[in-house]
């Protein structure tokens, strides 16, 4: 198989931390070009492929088939639709955008251009969330689902001590604070173990111990189509040193809960109760490179993409009306 050639666009801490490493280590995958407006953003990886400030010579790039968008949420429709315009295969980082307007244009531009565009839900792939979707179907008819996934995020913080922009605290460039950054996850994953997707949503927004303008926590209630009650609680709030992560799916004839599996790595623990505990075991890729990988082979032929860019775009809906109304 001919590699995928991949850029990346944007280089902040997800993508040196987390997506850079993965496409590393991704079969049948090459970074070919980084793009980002901060040339300092770009000196600080080093993959040995060109960097680029301008988008068009980053889309220019000779081998270039598929784009990972991580820069801030307001500014993914201009990498995207520009991707699109230019061929490229799209996986975009969730939130799909800070508003409604930009994701919609976003799906239509992919669509209409005829490339694939992909929502980078992460814990899609956790291999804990993936061994729990086959074995859902055991507990019965199931009645609840619900998530805590909490972090601390002050105004200044730093993934590595030096100076950093934090803009997931800026309205502008996030569309909100913890919720529209941390619920998505919650809500694509409930559709994902579910096999049916969270229709109806309400928010309360808390602003309580960070200081600045946007949420720092929020608590989300809703229910699918066929009944099943999803509760969410996301914070920028919570210390790390608490217990902050936790995924429980509740039905009739049992229940399981996943400790500490929300997040980069593939960590964390899963345990089913039918009643007396059990643990279970899970191994695989991080969700990171799990994603990449499935993307890859979507992108070469040799296997489909499962998640539906028109679907996504309904779940941002849904949430952002949501949190519209809880404003």
């Amino acid at each position: 198989m001919t590699p995928v050639g991949w850029g990346v666009a944007g280089c902040g801490w997800v993508a040196r931390d987390h997506a850079l490493p993965a496409l590393a280590t991704t079969p049948g995958a090459r970074v070919v070009a980084l793009h980002d407006r901060d040339p300092a953003a770009t000196a600080r990886v080093d993959v040995g492929a060109p960097a680029h400030t301008d988008l068009g010579a980053f889309l220019a790039t000779p081998g270039l088939d598929a784009v990972y968008v991580a820069v801030p949420n307001a500014a993914h429709r201009e990498v995207v639709e520009a991707a699109a315009a230019a061929g490229k295969a799209v996986l975009c980082e969730k939130p799909l955008a800070a508003d409604v307007a930009d994701a919609r244009a976003m799906v239509t531009a992919a669509r209409d251009a005829g490339v694939l565009l992909g929502t980078a839900y992460d814990q899609r792939w956790h291999p804990a969330h993936v061994r729990l979707r086959e074995l859902v179907p055991e507990f019965g008819t199931i009645t609840a689902l619900r998530i805590v996934y909490c972090c601390w995020l002050p105004a200044d913080w730093t993934p590595d001590g030096r100076p950093h922009d934090n803009w997931r605290v800026d309205r502008a460039r996030a569309g909100g604070g913890a919720a529209i950054d941390l619920a998505p996850h919650g809500l694509d994953l409930a559709g994902v173990l579910l096999g049916e997707d969270v229709v109806e949503l309400r928010a309360l927004l808390q602003r309580r111990v960070q200081d600045y303008p946007v949420d720092d926590g929020a608590l989300l209630s809703g229910r699918t189509a066929g009944g099943v009650l999803v509760d969410l609680h996301v914070a920028f709030n919570t210390p790390d040193a608490l217990a902050r992560r936790r995924l429980e799916v509740v039905g009739t004839r049992g229940m399981a809960v996943a400790v500490d599996t929300m997040g980069q790595t593939a960590g964390g623990s899963l345990t089913l109760f039918r009643p007396d505990p059990v643990d279970v075991r899970f191994a695989g890729d991080s969700p990171f490179a799990a994603q990449f990988a499935a993307f890859t082979a979507a992108v070469a032929g040799t296997s489909s993409w499962p998640y539906d860019a028109a679907r996504d775009l309904a779940l941002h809906r849904l949430l952002l009306t949501a949190l519209g109304d809880a404003r």
